[in-house]
């Protein structure tokens, strides 16, 4: 059966969690394949809200296995505090699984991050400040510490040793911050070992297991498009593979196992941090956006930039993951205005852009060319099908359809799992969706 993944379209924040939580139950892994704990998904149990900036939403599920995979960076303090949340919530998390390849976010990558942004100041790349571009930087230069390094204490030592000759010199010489001592990093990583070694596998060779055993496998993905170290607004971007390809990379599958691709996208768009906005808006109606979409990060609590649609983002993001299908999400955030625009195109120095611009510079100028539709004005939470739409939404999904060439198979219409209109997306037990053209 199939491998699909589940990715963000535009600069995160999409609502993937909720979408996970919705189609989980289908599948017997959920798989994180990138990032660390600098994203975040919300998931409900029960009455609670839950936020899992590591663990896959598949926790949720008793009948999955969540697997971080060999792609991630992670914070181990943070692993074992999200593990004690959930069990304290009455969530076992003894099936949650992590890739031995996986590489550590230590205490200097921490202490590097923020002394890095600090000193750019007004042209800080505005990141969560929780190590992770330098775990990555260390696991390119081939001098990172991984997982599977807490299952050798005297490697790991020997490591860390190593390490922190560099990095002492950059915090105490460039930085004038304070060194950290060998030793005491080691004592603590090392008392974090007896909690995770029971989880390390690794996960090539259990999902490709699996794939070929028949079983439903779900790549999700932490962050969105156009944060793509390689794909995204350069150097506004994390520091990892957020497309559809880094799932193969960032689990160890091979990218034949991926038969669908579900691009989660907002309907309008937001963006956490610094970098470039096309179609943000600094006015009353972002603001608006902002409070009835409760737009404030998961990870951060910062508040989002909001804007318009922008349906030239979604046509670069359908064609680098190559979607299949797109699940549109807060569509009745939209409800409270009486019209709604949607960039279909950019233009600059003369020039009219239908996809991403390749030039930084003309993607930071370009100026957006909207189109404007009606807005509904009433109440759609309760909306269960498509045609219980009003007919101008329906025409909204329309036309995003139309622009991305891609069909809108999920719309959410409200945060709770139930409030959510399949349109061909069938489920493995044949429940809560229509079959049609589009399914599965």
């Amino acid at each position: 059966m199939p491998g699909i993944v589940l990715v963000g379209t535009q600069w995160g924040d999409e609502g993937k969690g909720k979408v996970t939580d919705l189609i989980a139950r289908d599948f017997d892994y959920v798989v994180r394949f990138q990032g660390g704990n600098n994203a975040g998904h919300t998931v409900i149990h029960g009455d609670r809200r839950l936020a899992l900036h590591l663990i896959p939403s598949g926790i949720m599920y008793p009948s999955i296995t969540p697997l971080i995979g060999n792609g991630c960076v992670i914070d181990p303090r943070v692993l074992i505090e999200e593990m004690d949340m959930l069990e304290k919530d009455g969530l076992s998390t003894e099936r949650l699984l992590v890739s031995g390849n996986a590489h550590l976010i230590m205490p200097y990558h921490r202490a590097l991050d923020a002394e890095s942004e600090r000193r750019l100041g007004s042209n800080e790349i505005g990141t969560t400040k929780r190590g992770i571009g330098p775990a990555y930087q260390d696991k390119a230069a081939r001098s990172g510490i991984r997982v599977q390094d807490l299952l050798d204490e005297h490697i790991f030592r020997l490591k860390v040793r190593t390490a922190l000759v560099e990095k002492n010199d950059l915090l105490v010489k460039l930085y004038g911050a304070q060194p950290f001592d060998a030793d005491a990093v080691c004592d603590e990583y090392l008392s974090y070992a007896p909690r995770i070694i029971p989880h390390i596998t690794e996960s090539g060779q259990l999902l490709n297991e699996a794939l070929r055993l028949g079983q439903w496998v779900l790549f999700e993905g932490a962050q969105g498009t156009l944060l793509d170290i390689d794909h995204g607004t350069y150097p506004f971007v994390t520091s990892s593979s957020c497309t559809a390809g880094g799932a193969a990379i960032g689990s160890g599958v091979g990218p034949t196992t991926i038969s669908k691709v579900l691009g989660i996208a907002k309907a309008y768009i937001t963006r956490v941090g610094s970098g470039p906005f096309p179609t943000e808006l600094s006015d009353e109606t972002g603001a608006l956006l902002g409070d009835v979409g409760a737009e404030f990060g998961v990870t951060t609590g910062r508040a989002r930039r909001c804007g318009w649609y922008d349906a030239v983002i979604m046509r670069y993001a359908a064609e680098v993951n190559g979607l299949t299908d797109l699940c549109i999400t807060k569509l009745d955030v939209l409800s409270c205005l009486d019209t709604i625009k949607i960039c279909v195109a950019y233009e600059h120095d003369g020039r009219r852009y239908t996809t991403v611009p390749g030039s930084q510079t003309a993607f930071h100028y370009a100026q957006p060319v909207y189109e404007e539709m009606p807005g509904w004005r009433t109440d759609i939470t309760g909306c269960r099908s498509f045609e219980e739409l009003p007919r101008q939404a329906q025409d909204y999904i329309a036309r995003i359809e139309e622009l991305a060439g891609v069909p809108a198979s999920l719309i959410a219409v409200g945060p709770d799992r139930s409030q959510t209109i399949m349109r061909g997306w069938s489920t493995r037990q044949g429940e809560g969706a229509v079959q049609g053209e589009r399914g599965l």
